[in-house]
């Protein structure tokens, strides 16, 4: 069966049933009722998070002084609220500097980007996303960054 009939077929759902559009998020985002995802719709989402973050991770790189990478986690038993955005910089005077010029905003709106791009909307984005430091992960946590973001 083509997509589009699938999409269609699954449109016609009864209600309560998962519906899908290309035009609305496809998770929904209310914080007290978690989507509980498959298997499969993890690995999609996985997916998908990884390929529109990647994108916002090469943009900043060319835009933000010291900003060196990013990673998400995710607890899909709890998604999407449990999706936290981490921006890593390689100094904490880069972070700094980085957030003392608004580029803070810059990063929360690539972010946001990114995540309606994979069909998943949160608001507000701003408390998905954290800022951290090579620096501060060599020094507190030995540079596992494993265990760092494990911290929650």
């Amino acid at each position: 069966m083509m997509h589009a009939e699938m999409t269609a077929k699954r449109n016609k759902s009864p209600i309560g049933a998962k519906i899908v559009s290309p035009t609305r998020p496809f998770y929904d985002t209310h914080k007290d009722h978690p989507m509980l995802l498959n298997k499969r719709d993890q690995a999609h989402t996985e997916r998908r998070l990884v390929a529109t973050l990647t994108e916002a991770c090469e943009t900043a790189k060319a835009e933000i002084v010291g900003f060196c990478w990013l990673t998400h986690t995710v607890d899909y038993r709890a998604f999407p609220s449990s999706l936290r955005v981490t921006w890593v910089f390689d100094t904490l005077t880069h972070k700094q500097q980085a957030l003392a010029s608004g580029q803070g905003a810059r990063m929360v709106e690539l972010t946001a980007a990114a995540l309606v791009e994979a069909g998943i909307a949160l608001s507000p984005v701003s408390t998905h996303v954290h800022y951290d430091t090579e620096e501060q992960c060599q020094r507190t946590h030995a540079g596992n960054w494993q265990q760092r973001l494990a911290r929650g």
